[in-house]
């Protein structure tokens, strides 16, 4: 009997995660190293990325931990060339480092916007870019699963619109660099939009009654979502299991994006 969960298998691929050092990022990094990939992790904070480098290491996999700030392009390639020089290849990146706040459009400020741009989207494009190359230099194509936000796809109760606009342009992003790479170089690229889940950048939100209410209000499911929720849509798009997805964007918020 074949084995049905074997095409969600990493084995012997090498992955690259951002924002790795807590919430979402360091949950997808022990995933990937779980389903059997060798893992490099980037991000700004060290503690966090040794943690999940801790993390990766601990399932069985090799891991290089390097510190990146994705709106540094110099940044996005030291982290592709360490994760193949150290691992020896590059089979997957998962797009997931990002900011965000909330403002109303008529207080925010245009520095604290360009700053979310610049790693919310112009840091996913520089980092797509030198793992592609990377991806297209080892001949054997490869996964871009860009974390993007049903933020992205709706509005939200919160004033948000730089990183909303940030999602959504990432989005776009996924389609083209999905038109280009998915015949002619074999790379699928994807992107991944959780709803709310408890994470670092949700603390603030889900930690007040009205703000939890509001959230799990809005969805269909009447709650947040839960980490391990996340895990098997992210295989999905990563692995051979999603061979014939690309250029889409797969919601996992609970059925917020109906609204």
């Amino acid at each position: 009997m074949s084995d049905v969960l074997a095409p969600f298998r990493l084995d012997g691929r090498v992955a690259i995660v951002t924002g790795a050092s807590s919430g979402l990022g360091a949950h997808f990094a022990r995933v990937l190293a779980e389903a059997g990939a060798d893992v490099a992790v980037g991000a700004r904070r060290a503690a966090g990325l040794e943690a999940a480098a801790d993390a990766v290491r601990a399932a069985g996999r090799r891991c290089v931990a390097v510190p990146t700030d994705v709106a540094d392009d110099e940044a996005c390639a030291r982290l592709v060339e360490e994760a193949v020089s150290g691992l020896g290849r590059l089979d997957v990146l998962v797009n997931n480092a990002g900011i965000g706040y909330a403002a109303r459009a008529e207080k925010d400020d245009a520095g604290q916007a360009a700053r979310l741009f610049d790693v919310n989207l112009l840091g996913a494009y520089q980092m797509a870019v030198h793992a592609g190359r990377a991806m297209i230099a080892g001949g054997r194509g490869g996964s871009v699963v860009n974390i993007a936000s049903s933020l992205g796809l709706t509005t939200g109760h919160l004033p948000e619109a730089p990183y909303s606009a940030s999602k959504a342009g990432l989005l776009g992003l996924t389609r083209d660099l999905a038109a280009q790479w998915s015949g002619r170089r074999g790379i699928r690229v994807n992107a991944l939009a959780p709803g709310y889940f408890a994470s670092e950048m949700t603390t603030e939100v889900l930690a007040h009654e009205a703000g939890l209410a509001a959230v799990s209000g809005q969805n269909a499911m009447g709650r947040v979502g839960r980490v391990e929720e996340l895990t098997g849509p992210l295989l999905l798009l990563a692995s051979d299991a999603g061979s014939y997805i690309t250029g889409t964007t797969l919601c996992v918020d609970g059925g917020w994006a109906m609204h």
